[in-house]
């Protein structure tokens, strides 16, 4: 269990109502497993995943866990929402993946295993939360120095209110209304300043696009929307 307060009850409740779709690529999580392969190799050309102890923080159901596992690291993904973290558990089991969960937050479990991890990724989570530079100075705390956190999240812009609200929810109906709250959104720099802030260092940043036609994602230099980070904690 949590001792802390950075979450959002109401961002909580969305994620366990839709906790037993987690992992049906037809469901409103079909994003993650559209996105999941490219993250990965991503993650995987910069930091290697064999033979690392890894975390994912708020992992959800599992989905880049497991990936990740099965890629040759040893896992831990947190997250508040528990009955995400039992179907993520469940999948684990049924897909021998070598992959545990906790319900425990970042900040938590930063106090009792500092440096513990070669590898730490925060996707598609800091806009959920009401202090991300909390979550972001945890997990800067829980990299062994040397190792790398990545995150992901979305850029606050006119353009991305157009295309993941108004496109993504509202039109196209790739996502469910009300996913996201515009107000959360991080600017590229708001998020740099923070993991600085943490001892982090830049090291690779990747603009994530959509192609409705095609209904297929792309990683590249444009970050107007969706975008990743690659941080390394100083040695």
């Amino acid at each position: 269990m949590t001792t802390h307060t950075n979450f959002d009850a109401g961002e909580l409740d969305k994620f366990q109502a839709l906790a037993s779709r987690w992992w049906d690529p037809d469901s409103e999580f079909w994003p993650l497993h559209a996105i999941n392969p490219h993250r990965l190799e991503w993650i995987a050309q910069l930091a290697g995943l064999a033979g690392q102890q890894a975390l994912d923080v708020g992992c959800g159901g599992g989905i880049l866990a497991e990936a990740m596992a099965n890629r040759g690291a040893a896992v831990l993904g947190i997250d508040l929402a528990d009955k995400g973290l039992k179907v993520a558990a469940l999948h684990a089991a049924q897909s021998k993946a070598s992959v545990t969960y906790r319900h425990i937050a970042a900040e938590d479990l930063a106090a009792e295993t500092p440096a513990a991890f070669d590898v730490v990724t925060c996707m598609e989570m800091l806009e959920h939360v009401p202090d991300p530079a909390q979550v972001v100075a945890a997990c800067a705390t829980l990299v062994k120095p040397g190792g790398w956190v990545f995150f992901s999240t979305i850029n606050r812009s006119p353009l991305s209110w157009l295309v993941a609200i108004l496109g993504a929810e509202r039109l196209l109906k790739i996502l469910p209304r009300g996913t996201h709250d515009f107000s959360k959104f991080i600017r590229p720099a708001e998020l740099k300043a923070m993991a600085a802030a943490a001892g982090l260092v830049l090291r690779d940043e990747k603009g994530l696009r959509y192609h409705a036609f095609t209904r297929r994602f792309r990683l590249g230099t444009w970050m107007g929307v969706n975008y990743l980070l690659a941080m390394q904690k100083h040695p």
